[in-house]
C-alpha cells in the first residue's frame, strides 16, 4: 500500500537460534547440565548433545557433541545453534580435520549455546498447560486458576474472572492469585477448555491494551487509530504509519510492565518510524528500564498455545 509503512517488535520468546562465522564468535563460560550416557563412547559417560542429523561428533569439555555436518557455497566456517542442536557448514575446500579443530577452538560458545537451549527448552516444558479443571496460567503478573461451571450464567460470553481486583489494569495483578470460570461441563475435553480459555484470554488482552495505549498515547503525543490482536509466532507487536497497532495477546501472561514496555515501543513508532538512536531515546522517555523489560520478553517462558 503506497506511503505505509510498516515496524514491527520481534517476537523474543520464539525458540532462539544462534548463528556465528568463526570471526564473530565470543568466548563465554558454560553451565552445569544433568550428566546423560553417551552412547557411541563406550569407556566414558558424558554429558551429550545430539543434532537429530548428526554425521559428526566431537567431544568438548568432557561433553559429547554430535553435530549436522554440510558443505555449502562460503568462504569461512559457520555455526548455527537451534532447538535441534549445533549444526557445521564448511566450504568444500575445507578438510574434515580443519572443521573439528575448528570446533574444538570455539568449546567455550558452543557449550554455551547449547545449554542455554536445553535451558529454555526445559522451561519451556515447565510452562506447559494441562487443559482440565484446575489449569493454571500467568495472567497481567498474577496467576489464573481454571474452574469448570456449566451453569453457562456468564452474559454470554461463557467465562467470568472471580473476584477481579480494583485497578487490575492500571496497577497489574501483582502475584495475585485468581480464578476464571468457564461455562463449559465437567467433563469438557482438553480442546474445549483451551479455546474457551483462549477466547477469555483474548477478550481481556483487548480490553487491557486498549487501556494502556489511551494511557501513553497522550505521553508520546501520538494518535492510534485501530487496535487488532495477533496471534503471530515471531512478533509481539507492529506499527503502521497510518496509526494502526496489532498487539499479540500472549502478552497477557507478563507482568504489566512488560506490557507497557511492548505498547509504549508500538507508539513511539508513530513518532520515528525506524530503530534509529532517536527512537530508542522516545522509548526511553517513558520506559526508563527498557532494556531489562526486551530480556524478560526473551528470557521469560510463557505457556504454549
Amino acid at each position: 500500500m503506497p506511503g505505509l509503512v510498516q515496524l514491527t517488535l520481534d517476537f523474543f520468546a520464539a525458540s532462539p537460534r544462534a548463528d556465528v562465522d568463526l570471526a564473530d564468535v565470543t568466548q563465554s563460560p558454560t553451565s552445569a547440565l544433568d550428566a546423560v550416557p553417551s552412547g557411541s563412547l563406550a569407556s566414558e559417560q558424558v554429558l551429550a548433545f545430539r543434532h537429530p542429523q548428526a554425521s559428526r561428533e566431537v567431544v568438548l569439555s568432557g561433553v559429547l557433541v554430535a553435530f549436522a555436518f554440510r558443505r555449502g557455497k562460503r568462504r569461512t566456517i559457520g555455526f548455527s545453534v537451534g532447538a535441534e542442536g549445533l549444526a557445521v557448514s564448511a566450504p568444500k575446500w575445507v578438510t574434515l580435520a580443519e572443521v573439528d579443530k575448528s570446533v574444538r577452538g570455539k568449546t567455550e560458545w558452543i557449550l554455551r549455546k547449547l545449554y542455554e537451549t536445553r535451558d529454555r527448552h526445559h522451561r519451556l516444558q515447565s510452562a506447559r498447560i494441562d487443559w482440565q479443571n484446575g489449569a493454571q496460567f500467568p495472567f497481567v503478573g498474577g496467576t489464573v486458576r481454571v474452574e469448570l461451571d456449566p451453569r453457562h450464567a456468564f452474559a454470554g460470553v461463557g467465562a467470568q474472572l472471580e473476584s477481579s481486583p480494583p485497578g487490575l489494569y492500571a496497577e497489574g495483578a501483582n502475584g495475585l492469585e485468581m480464578t476464571v470460570r468457564l461455562g463449559l461441563p465437567h467433563n469438557a475435553t482438553a480442546i474445549q477448555i483451551r479455546d474457551s480459555a483462549q477466547a477469555w484470554l483474548m477478550r481481556e488482552a483487548k480490553l487491557l491494551f486498549t487501556q494502556r495505549l489511551e494511557h501513553y498515547a497522550p505521553q508520546l503525543g501520538v494518535t492510534w487509530r485501530r487496535l487488532s490482536l495477533s496471534s503471530a509466532g515471531t512478533r509481539w507487536g507492529t506499527a503502521s504509519a497510518d496509526g494502526s497497532i496489532r498487539l499479540n495477546w500472549r502478552l497477557v501472561h507478563f507482568g504489566l510492565p512488560v506490557i507497557d514496555y511492548v505498547v509504549v515501543h508500538e507508539l513511539s513508532h508513530l513518532r520515528v518510524m525506524d530503530h534509529s538512536p532517536a527512537f530508542w531515546e522516545t522509548v526511553r522517555s517513558i520506559v526508563p528500564s527498557y532494556p531489562e523489560l526486551r530480556r524478560k520478553l526473551k528470557d521469560e517462558p510463557i505457556p504454549q498455545w
